[in-house]
């Protein structure tokens, strides 16, 4: 499983989340996951909104196109975007389009 696939317009993101951290950013990748670190706790799902607004800045994309798939409670979290306006680069080396 790559850590980020092309799905028709959107992506989807397999993420390996470390919350609590200094500063929000994408470090590389955790197994085949994307590896990324968010400032926000891990409790009463502020860790999940504070992912979602920031992917959603990151994509240049409102919120709502940003949705979690799997992972709620856990680290390992599958992310969809849909219609990402940019894609960092560092993301964007790692896409996959289906075959």
């Amino acid at each position: 499983m790559p850590a980020v696939q092309r799905q028709g317009d959107a992506l989807i993101l397999h993420l390996h989340v470390q919350p609590g951290a200094s500063r929000d950013a994408v470090v590389g990748l955790h197994g085949e996951r994307l590896r990324v670190r968010i400032t926000a706790p891990p409790v009463d799902g502020k860790a999940n909104r504070h992912l979602i607004e920031w992917l959603a800045a990151l994509f240049d994309v409102p919120r709502s196109r940003v949705t979690l798939l799997r992972g709620e409670t856990g680290r390992v979290k599958t992310i969809r975007i849909d219609s990402p306006r940019t894609v960092p680069p560092e993301i964007a080396q790692l896409t996959v389009d289906p075959a």
